[in-house]
């Protein structure tokens, strides 16, 4: 039970962070085009254009009980969200890129990027770390 109820609160964390990240992008001025694109073979978090060039990123996202705790956390240089885009990660990815591609007759460049998030739920605070270019097409 514990399990389902963590699994849970990791669901209501990554699509907050999800949430938060296409904020961030459209500040920046991000046209987003599609959010949680899944297929059985992979999915991403948000596909946006900047620049004319469309880029697939995807959204990590770590929370923390207090703010001290996410100061302390970074001062320290304990583990960072963007750690776990790893080889599988970007292998689902980029199957999951080639269908939207497909499906959207998109022949331009593209990219893939990823956004760190870092929230504490229970202050209404957070910061996005945006690393462009983590794969190019």
């Amino acid at each position: 039970m514990k399990q389902i109820e963590k699994k849970g609160r990791r669901n209501q964390i990554g699509a907050y962070g999800e949430i938060i990240a296409a904020a961030y992008l459209r500040r920046h001025g991000f046209e987003i085009l599609d959010t949680n694109y899944l297929r059985k073979w992979g999915e991403i978090d948000i596909v946006a254009r900047e620049t004319g060039v469309i880029r697939f990123i995807e959204v990590k996202t770590v929370s923390y009980e207090t703010r001290k705790d996410l100061d302390n956390a970074i001062s320290c240089g304990t583990w960072r969200p963007e750690e776990n885009v790893h080889k599988t990660k970007i292998s689902r990815l980029n199957r999951a890129i080639e269908s939207w591609i497909v499906e959207h007759g998109y022949s331009g460049g593209w990219e893939i990027d990823v956004i760190a998030i870092r929230v504490v739920p229970l202050e209404k605070y957070a910061t996005a770390k945006y690393i462009p270019n983590v794969v190019i097409g």
